[in-house]
């Protein structure tokens, strides 16, 4: 697996390197945010490990240019920011993954890892809809009938499980573990933030209701699409 490090501090970027290396990765480093955006762009790589704070381009923007152009490796934010703002607003850029500085080097492979299998899994998924509402998981676009919906890549992950279990009813827990993919260790109310987003993107403007409270239990789409 082939991995780019984008990290200005000298001594991590280093250590992660030799680690990741031990551990049997491909790491490229580079040290500048405009460099690593430049890198991201032209090479070919398995997954990315952004810090936020860099010189040039901030993790924010890679995170968004490389969205906005259709890229959808993987990316794992590595950062001495620790609020649940900067966590939210790397998350809807476009990072895929949060891990805050200092950091167990164990626990960062473990999360690249989810990362990457979480990848590989949806190489060709299936287009799947409840209702009139559709997904299209490869091309990551979202419809209400004929008008398409724009979603910031972790509310169309979170909605994709929704709607791959439609008419089921899934709690907090299972959504945590269905869309992070590990033992989330931020505020778990994080789910009712996207719930919420998601809610006012594919149900207010159109005077619908796919996704239900059950109160006590979690949430459930509705499988006829509300």
């Amino acid at each position: 697996m082939k991995l780019l490090l984008i990290e200005d501090d000298v001594r991590i970027a280093t250590a992660v390197k030799r680690g990741l290396e031990g551990e049997g990765f491909s790491v490229d480093v580079v040290f500048d945010g405009t460099d690593g955006l430049h890198q991201a762009t032209e090479g070919t790589y398995d997954a990315l490990i952004v810090d936020l704070m860099l010189p040039g381009t901030n993790g924010f923007k890679i995170c968004s240019t490389l969205r906005e152009a259709n890229d959808w490796t993987p990316i794992l934010v590595l950062t001495a920011k620790e609020g649940e703002f900067d966590q939210t607003e790397a998350l809807d850029t476009g990072a895929d993954d949060f891990l805050s500085k200092p950091f167990s080097f164990p626990v960062l492979v473990a999360r690249l890892r989810a990362l990457l299998r979480r990848a590989g899994g949806r190489t060709e998924p299936a287009p799947v809809s409840a209702g009139d509402l559709r997904l299209d998981s490869r091309a990551r676009r979202v419809w209400r009938g004929e008008t398409e919906i724009e979603l910031t890549a972790r509310q169309f992950d979170v909605l994709e499980f929704f709607i791959r279990r439609a008419g089921d009813v899934l709690s907090r827990d299972e959504i945590l573990l269905g869309v992070w993919e590990y033992d989330f260790d931020g505020d778990p109310n994080i789910v009712e933030v996207y719930v919420g987003r998601i809610r006012r993107a594919i149900d207010a403007p159109f005077g619908r209701q796919a996704i239900e409270t059950i109160r006590g239990a979690g949430y459930r789409l509705d499988p006829n699409g509300g």
